[in-house]
């Protein structure tokens, strides 16, 4: 679709949201942050931080969340009202979210997802920016140039000698690696799970040999890759496009049509260019974000400056790891600080909780011996549901943010804690418990006095665990808005950027031997002083 005419199919809809704002009765100023979030790739932190920037310059207050991990986190913390507006794919809200069949011309799939979202949920998708990022499917050149691949029909018969890297995102979507199997009948002799940065290196280094990619993608020419033409035309249109909760486009009409301007002004030259400076050129997407908007002719009131906007600065891809580290880390260190000081919040409200519930509990099993088992059993269970799956389980109750963060930490905390209060109490000293018997001490004296100090190394040992997981486990918070040090870590995933990477897990170990031996030094005063050496 050409840019002339993709500029003519949004009039109809901005012309209706210019009736939204002449009936919209001035409804009183709204102070709260709009809360703008995306995925965690290049150019869904691009758009999102363009919607930022956009929305400030018309005077509004922005809070950014970036990275939500998978399209239907993100889509759910929209329903839930927690996330306000993102950027979306016209083909992903048909296949992934709507579970219909990819197919269809632009025109014909916004209009289905239109309808749709709006029937169902209430939700909103603005016109579209003006380009499409389709999926794509791409190989290293050299390799595609050997077996002279050049379309997805060819792959299929190539596909049983090659191994393929794919994003989670990707896999099991009607849009994605099911429905490409089925249209074209590609069976791969390996298929693995990468993360979408990830996934572009371990092709570089020939550990996978074919992977999904977005057409607008940086990235792509970063690498020098293949990309193999879908002769089947098996993907939908995938336009790009703002979707907005119903409480914002209700209630924020102003606001709504601020980024109504942005329809049709983004070419596919545009966001390619703006890809390649954070993905190739190493820019801060804040930079990338304002320069898009300047090149788009929405640079009033935006800075051009933007810098590291938005908390994802990039540093300069070309120097050393180790030389570039210490000096990011010091031009960020206000933000670091920040990133710091929540990650400790969520660790220690979580660890609090969890010693509250845990050591009773644990105390209480040494009375009810039979079911013991059974309740730490239980609490193992827990351990066994991957971190961001756990996260996923919690937003529909408690939404996104420190709330689902901290109930999930909580429930990893509960297993150390209750075992090893539970086996210091049973295994304290018999000798000295059966003493204190004869002597005719009563229970909670026994316990008091000799069970809990006797116990008190193996319980704090409990307690140093489960800080240290939670530390660690904490940075995966980042996937559902609730901050913290894996903040950094999921936005150098992201744009494959290692410094940023490190700029987040050096911390976050530090921070994991810093908890470790103030616990330690908790423990040497709560310990016996006969057991203190």
């Amino acid at each position: 679709m050409t840019g002339r005419r993709r500029r003519a199919g949004v009039v109809l809809p901005v012309c209706a949201i210019w009736a939204l704002l002449a009936t919209a009765g001035g409804a009183g100023a709204q102070t709260a942050p709009i809360v703008v979030a995306s995925k965690p790739f290049a150019e869904s932190y691009l758009l999102a931080e363009a919607f930022a920037q956009v929305l400030e310059s018309h005077g509004y207050a922005v809070d950014r969340r970036p990275g939500f991990a998978s399209t239907e986190l993100v889509f759910q913390a929209l329903l839930r009202g927690d996330v306000d507006v993102y950027p979306e794919y016209t083909g992903t809200g048909l296949a992934a979210i709507l579970g219909e069949t990819a197919a269809g011309s632009s025109a014909e799939v916004f209009r289905r997802v239109s309808d749709a979202f709006l029937e169902r949920w209430g939700v909103r998708w603005l016109p579209p920016l003006g380009f499409e990022n389709t999926y794509a499917i791409a190989m290293r050149r050299a390799a595609a140039d050997s077996l002279n691949l050049r379309t997805l029909t060819g792959l299929a018969e190539a596909a049983p000698g090659l191994a393929g890297g794919f994003s989670p995102d990707f896999m099991g979507r009607a849009d994605g690696l099911d429905g490409l199997t089925a249209a074209y009948g590609i069976e791969f002799r390996e298929t693995r799970s990468l993360l979408q940065a990830v996934k572009y290196q371990a092709l570089a280094e020939g550990a996978v040999d074919v992977i999904d990619a977005y057409s607008t993608d940086g990235a792509v020419s970063r690498y020098d890759l293949t990309v193999l033409a879908d002769d089947r035309r098996f993907f939908p249109p995938y336009d790009a496009a703002p979707l907005v909760g119903r409480a914002f486009y209700d209630d924020r009409p102003e606001a709504v049509l601020a980024l109504a301007r942005m329809a049709g002004r983004i070419d596919v030259e545009a966001v390619r260019r703006a890809n390649e400076r954070i993905e190739v050129d190493g820019a801060p997407v804040g930079e990338a974000a304002a320069r898009l908007l300047v090149d788009i002719g929405l640079a009033e009131g935006v800075r051009e400056d933007a810098g590291d906007v938005g908390g994802v600065p990039v540093h300069n891809a070309d120097r050393s790891v180790l030389l570039a580290l210490p000096a990011y880390m010091w031009t960020e260190r206000t933000e670091l600080a920040r990133q710091i000081g929540r990650h400790l919040l969520l660790v220690l409200a979580s660890l609090g909780a969890a010693i509250l519930a845990a050591l009773p509990a644990g105390v209480a099993l040494e009375r009810r011996r039979s079911i013991a088992e059974g309740v730490i059993r239980a609490a193992g269970l827990l351990q066994t549901i991957p971190g961001i799956a756990l996260l996923a389980f919690m937003i529909p109750v408690f939404g996104i943010g420190a709330a689902p963060a901290v109930v999930a930490l909580f429930l990893y905390s509960l297993l150390p804690i209750i075992r090893n209060t539970y086996t210091g109490i049973v295994e304290a000293a018999p000798d000295a418990v059966s003493a204190g018997r004869a002597l005719g001490m009563t229970e909670v004296q026994l316990l008091t006095r000799i069970r809990m100090p006797l116990a008190a190394p193996v319980i704090m040992a409990g307690i140093r665990t489960a800080a240290v997981i939670n530390v660690g486990t904490a940075t995966l918070a980042a996937f559902i808005g609730a901050g913290g040090l894996g903040d950094p870590i999921v936005a150098g995933l992201a744009l494959s950027d290692p410094v940023m990477i490190l700029s987040g897990a050096v911390p976050a170990a530090i921070l994991a031997i810093f908890v470790d031996w103030g616990l330690a030094r908790a423990e040497s005063l709560v310990a016996p002083s006969g057991l203190r050496s």
